[in-house]
């Protein structure tokens, strides 16, 4: 499993990016999800990564 934590705003960034955040359900800064380890969630965390922190649990 990942923990996914927003920890930036998303004010201002490409529409794209804000949908692979509305999908990983990231709606306000320090909310935190938990996900399966798998590709397809390895490849929206990729797309977003200079707005997310990624932990391993």
């Amino acid at each position: 499993m990942l923990k996914i934590k927003l920890k930036k705003s998303y004010i201002g960034i490409p529409e794209k990016q804000r949908k692979v955040l509305r999908a990983l359900g990231l709606r306000k800064i320090g909310t935190v999800v938990s996900k399966p380890d798998d590709p397809v969630f390895r490849g929206m965390i990729h797309k977003v990564q200079h707005l997310v922190e990624v932990s391993e649990q």
